[in-house]
This record gives C-alpha cells, sequence and structure tokens, in this order.
C-alpha cells in the first residue's frame, strides 16, 4: 500500500511538472509571438538623400540587365522551341542497332506490326530510320490501323482552331496509304488527320512528305499518330510537327517567347552553361553540328543535364532569338575544357579555329565560307555579334589548361576581330586578373540573407579593368524551394546593389531562365511552363522592376537610419519623351518601413505617379499553374501633398516609385 502511495505521488509529482513545462512552454510561445506581433506593427524609418543633379549623375550601361538562355530542364526541346515531336529522327537510342525508339510507341500488336531501327536514312549525319513492317492477316488490319505514336514532350498541346505542319521522310517497298493524325492522349478522339497515299514508284526512294493539320478539339496531353491498314514495308525518318504559329514562324513558342520580351532584355546570353562544356567533350554542345537544314542535324546526348536534343533550337536559331529580342547576343564558346577532361593548349588550335569559324557564320559576310551557310538559312545580313565568352566556369584549380587556352583564343580573335569584346571566366572582383580581358564572368548561387548582404559586393572592386559580367545569379533552392518570395528579395538587395556599381559591373543574368516542370533537373527557375501553361516566379517579376535601369543614369544617394534591412537606388530615364525618376527599395524584414525621398539638385517639381509592390501574405509563398501571378506587382496611381515624398514599405516587399519631373 505504502508503495503504490509512493507510487500515485509521483506520478502526481510527474504530472504537475509536466503542466508546469506546457504552462511554461506556451508562455514562451506567447512572448515569441508577442515580439513577432509587436515588429508585424512597428513602423521603422528610413531617409534617402538623393542629388538628382546632372553633375554627380553617372550613366548606367546600355547593356546592364539581359537574359541567360541554357538548355536545362528542356528549356529548349520541349519549351521555347516549338517542335512537338520528341526525337524526331530515331536517334537518341543511340547508333547501335537495333536501338530504343523511345517516346515512340507502337500501336498494335505483335500479330499486326513489326517495329525496328535500321542504318538506312538518307541523311549522312544521322543514319537511324525507323522500318514498320506490317502484317496484318488475310481479315485485314484492325479498322483504327497500325502503327506508330509520339507524346511529343509529356504531352503535345493541340488548340481548337490552329494548324500544324507536319513534314517526314518515307519509303516503302509498295504502295502507302498512312494516316498522319493528331489525338488525344489514348489515341480515342481525332482532333485533326489527313492521308498520305502514293504509288510504290513515288516513294521507292526516300521522299519528303508534308500535310497541314486544323485541330477541331483541344487537347494538351494530345500526340501524333502515323498508321496504316496496308501490309508490307515502310520507313520513317525526320517526323516533325511545328506549330504554324510560331513567333514570326521562326518556331519560338509564343507564350514563353513574350515572358522574355517583357523583360527588356538588353542582351541574351546562350547556350550554356554546363551545356557548353558537357560531362565529356564528345558530349559538348558543337555549333557545326546544329547549322543547316534540320534533317540534317545530328543531335546529340546532353551530359550534364541527361536528355536528348534533336538541336533544331541551334546556332543560327540562337541568334535568330537574340535578334527577335532586340538583345545582343553572347555567344558563349567550350574552351577545350568539359567536367571530366580538358585540352593541352599545345593541342588547342582546332578549338580556336572552330570559335572562329562560329564567329564567321555570324558575322561574315554572304559570300564568306561559313557566312554563306547562314546566307543559305536565310539571312543573308549578318548578325550583330559584339561579345563573346571562352567557357563556363573554367577557370579553376583542376583546369590547369584554361589561361593557357584562354589566350589562344584571345590572342586569334582580337587579331581578326578587333571589336569583339571576350570575357573570361576568371573572377577579378577581389584581385585583378593576370591576364587581358574586356569582361570577366561571375556567379553566384546563395541562401537569400546571403545574397542580400552581397549588395555591397563590388563596392571595393578597382575601377580600373575589364568589367564583371554577372551572368549566372539566383537564391539557391535551400531558402527558394521552387522559386518564392524570399528568395525574390535577397535577389532585390543584390541586384540594387549592382546597379549602383555599374561602373564596375557591365551586364547582369539570373539563372536557369526556363523551367520544363517535368524534367526539374535546377530548381528555382524564373519561369516555370508545362505543354500548355506557364508563369513566372517571384524571381522573374523582380527583374522587371529593372527594365527602365539599362542606359538610365545613376542618381547618388545615400541612406540614413536603420537600414541594415533595407537597400535602395535612384535612377533617373526617359519614357514616352518625359523625363523620370525612379526609386526602388527593398525591405527584407518584417517590420513596416516609412521610406522618406529627399532630393537635392532638382532643376524642376516632382509628382509622383505610380508605385509597384512585390510582397504576399507569406515570405515563404510560391506562383503555381493554379495561382499563377499570386505574387506579382502590384501597381497603384500615387496621389501626395506636393512636396512630401514619403512612402510606406510593407514588410517583405520590394517597391519601386515612379516620379514625373514636370517641365
Amino acid at each position: 500500500m505504502a508503495m503504490m502511495d509512493m507510487e500515485c505521488s509521483l506520478k502526481f509529482l510527474t504530472s504537475i511538472c509536466m503542466i508546469l513545462f506546457l504552462l511554461g512552454s506556451y508562455a514562451a510561445y506567447e512572448s515569441v509571438r508577442l515580439v513577432d506581433a509587436r515588429e508585424d506593427n512597428e513602423k521603422h524609418y528610413v531617409t534617402l538623400q538623393v542629388d538628382a543633379s546632372n553633375a554627380t549623375g553617372r550613366p548606367i550601361p546600355e547593356t546592364l540587365f539581359g537574359i541567360f538562355f541554357e538548355e536545362i530542364n528542356h528549356a529548349g526541346a520541349g519549351g521555347l522551341w516549338a517542335e512537338l515531336v520528341s526525337n524526331r529522327g530515331f536517334e537518341a537510342g543511340g547508333q547501335i542497332i537495333p536501338s530504343s525508339i523511345w517516346p515512340w510507341s507502337i500501336i498494335g500488336d505483335e500479330s499486326t506490326i513489326s517495329v525496328v531501327t535500321d542504318r538506312s536514312s538518307c541523311f549522312e549525319r544521322n543514319k537511324i530510320a525507323l522500318r514498320m513492317e506490317v502484317l496484318c492477316n488475310s481479315s485485314g488490319c484492325p479498322s483504327e490501323g497500325v502503327g506508330v505514336y509520339n507524346p511529343g514532350y509529356w504531352g503535345m498541346n493541340i488548340e481548337e482552331g490552329k494548324k500544324y505542319k507536319v513534314t517526314l521522310y518515307v519509303r516503302s517497298t509498295g504502295d502507302i496509304d498512312v494516316s498522319v493524325s493528331l489525338t488525344s492522349s489514348n489515341g480515342s478522339l481525332t482532333l485533326a488527320s489527313e492521308q498520305i497515299i502514293a504509288l510504290a514508284s513515288e516513294v521507292s526512294k526516300w521522299t519528303k512528305k508534308e500535310v497541314l493539320l486544323e485541330a477541331n478539339g483541344t487537347d494538351d496531353g494530345a500526340r501524333l499518330q502515323l498508321t496504316t491498314t496496308k501490309n508490307g514495308s515502310i520507313w520513317l525518318d525526320q517526323v516533325s510537327a511545328m506549330p504554324v504559329d510560331t513567333y514570326k514562324g521562326h518556331g519560338f513558342r509564343n507564350d514563353l517567347f513574350q515572358m522574355m520580351v517583357d523583360l527588356k532584355p538588353r542582351f541574351i546570353r546562350f547556350p550554356g552553361g554546363c551545356y557548353v562544356e558537357g560531362d565529356s567533350l564528345s558530349n559538348a554542345f558543337q555549333w557545326k553540328e546544329t547549322v543547316g537544314a534540320w534533317e540534317e542535324r545530328a543531335g546529340h546526348y546532353g551530359d550534364v543535364w541527361k536528355y536528348w536534343t534533336d538541336d533544331g533550337l541551334g546556332h543560327f536559331e540562337f541568334f535568330q532569338l537574340a535578334e527577335d529580342l532586340g538583345a545582343a547576343p553572347i555567344w558563349v564558346f567550350n574552351s577545350g575544357i568539359s567536367h571530366n577532361d580538358q585540352v593541352e593548349t599545345a593541342s588547342i588550335m582546332p578549338f580556336v579555329q572552330e570559335a572562329l569559324d562560329g564567329i564567321e557564320f555570324a558575322r561574315g559576310d554572304a559570300n564568306s565560307t561559313w557566312g554563306s551557310v547562314r546566307a543559305a538559312m536565310g539571312h543573308p545580313k549578318p548578325f550583330d555579334l559584339k561579345y563573346v565568352a571562352v567557357g563556363n566556369e573554367d577557370c579553376w584549380q583542376k583546369y590547369t589548361y584554361y589561361k593557357g587556352n584562354y589566350l589562344e583564343f584571345y590572342n586569334a580573335i582580337k587579331k581578326a576581330y578587333p571589336d569583339i569584346k571576350i570575357i573570361s571566366n576568371c573572377d577579378g572582383s577581389s584581385q585583378p586578373l593576370d591576364h587581358p580581358a574586356d569582361y570577366y564572368d561571375f556567379h553566384v548561387y546563395k541562401l537569400a540573407k546571403e545574397l542580400f548582404s552581397m549588395s555591397h559586393k563590388f563596392d571595393k572592386t578597382s575601377r580600373d579593368g575589364p568589367k564583371a559580367f554577372v551572368s549566372e545569379y539566383a537564391v539557391n533552392i535551400t531558402d527558394a524551394n521552387t522559386g518564392n518570395l524570399l528568395a525574390a528579395l535577397g535577389e532585390a538587395g543584390f541586384l540594387l546593389g549592382l546597379e549602383k556599381n555599374s561602373d564596375v559591373v557591365g551586364m547582369v543574368s539570373y539563372a536557369p531562365l526556363f523551367l520544363n516542370t517535368n524534367d526539374r533537373r535546377w530548381i528555382p527557375d524564373a519561369i516555370v511552363f508545362n505543354s500548355s501553361h506557364l508563369y513566372g516566379t517571384p524571381s522573374y517579376w523582380l527583374q522587371q522592376f529593372f527594365t527602365e535601369s539599362s542606359g538610365a543614369t545613376l542618381l547618388s544617394s545615400t541612406m540614413e537610419g536603420n537600414s541594415s534591412y533595407v537597400e535602395a537606388s535612384a535612377i533617373s530615364f526617359q519614357s514616352n519623351g518625359s523625363d523620370y525618376i525612379q526609386i526602388k527599395a527593398v525591405n527584407f524584414a518584417n517590420v513596416t518601413v516609412e521610406l522618406k525621398v529627399k532630393m537635392t539638385g532638382l532643376d524642376s517639381k516632382v509628382s509622383a505617379k505610380k508605385k509597384k509592390v512585390l510582397t504576399s501574405a507569406s515570405v515563404m509563398d510560391e506562383n503555381s499553374f493554379s495561382n499563377p501571378e499570386m505574387i506579382a506587382p502590384q501597381e497603384t496611381i500615387l496621389v501626395m501633398p506636393e512636396g512630401n515624398l514619403t512612402f510606406v514599405l510593407p514588410p517583405y516587399s520590394f517597391s519601386s516609385l515612379d516620379l514625373l519631373k514636370e517641365s
């Protein structure tokens, strides 16, 4: 009994202790919660002193903000490049036959059709073709036919009323009657169909056939089918399906192209990135394999990002893209280095010649060796190439030949094209480079707080020598998840610092630009899409705040007050014949900030015109297909008393304030 009483007492004391612990924890929680609540309601005060006189203003480079396109996350193949067929030439399975035809699949069973690859193609650089042996018995083939289908890149987006051009090469030992159809994902519903009918004499050799399909329905998971009910052998190769409606007919998906246009990029860096290097040199991007007729392009396996590209988006198309965007092309070429191998400087000259030929393709006249290839592709006028980058992230200790290789490229290019600006991979932000360059590449992926704190990274960089090209920056996945407000705000502080240091920072671009949601190789990204829909992440919308910065004038400004979590800048620019002053500010804390702008040096009155704010209920919020603009700039018209330039910066927000200079 005594023992039981003791046990009961212990249990009672334990219970009391647990209750006291929980009460204490609750009190601590309430204390933290109340502190947070006080922080939410507390207002902090910051003053931005701006000298608006022309005497202290400094021109911002015309090229400051641009974009970087890399073939990653199926950004091009299955993305910006509007080709609907994946593995159109049956080359993705390799050169050893029989090979895989994925993602092509067979319609029918073993009793009705046999499908195999062989090396009978008429194209020398891609010899694999598909052979269909139709084996239907005396009672005939199924009424729907047998054959193959291609689902594209996770489904083809087919829209009612729109037209699609299907091109293929075919040969046969007999007459053919092939149905070319766009159908629903399981083939049960036909959205468009046409017949290719030909006598044996007409297709005894490889013959190009084209059909135009107009869709009578919509399906964003559709597929292309090639079927027949006639026995015999049919060979197929280079099967393409392209929407007729692409940007200027140049092959770019309209909605993705428009997302780039809305950033008003002053340059576009391409085609990579690691895509340029390859894990091995044999799989690096080789520009000569990507020009000429699309049917004759070999395609290649990108072994860094682990997928096949047919190279429809090739060297020519990248320059065409830059021209269509009105952006300066920046071509990144291989420096003789991949992730796992490198060419000694003594053997680098073939790579140097490859680069010189690639420049001639872009800039040479229509009678030059490689300029004539460009002209034959429909662009006799040279492209305006003024920037090239020698390699990507190659100036590391393990790449012992980079600097030697770089000098060979530099000397040869400057001799042939003295006006071209050359970008080195070596970082010159902390100490001067030991070799000549016009720009040096700078890449940074950090936590949000770390990147925000790098707003002063270039404050003490030497003002002499080459400028920085910050060609890749982003808050990394640890903080950003798949792209949230926190990431955008961390990047905002960094970008404001780059804008204020634009005397030593010449160009800036986010990375990566695109992500097909079905192939998340790298996150976060600026623009997320599938076959039919897209949205911009907060990092994308942030970039839109800087569209007036390139070519503007940076105004001298200083901050007063508790500004450890606030960064701001001031610029002046012209738009539609009017003069504006723009204040941009990021609030990287969970407090409300009242920003008072004091201006000196004005030669006219200013009036507040509009305010744009990027914020959300939670700093961890993200956009999505179901809510694509949950976090997007909210614009309001400003009405303020004359001379009172005081603005509220909400907690965790980025704001821009446009002030009109009255004449």
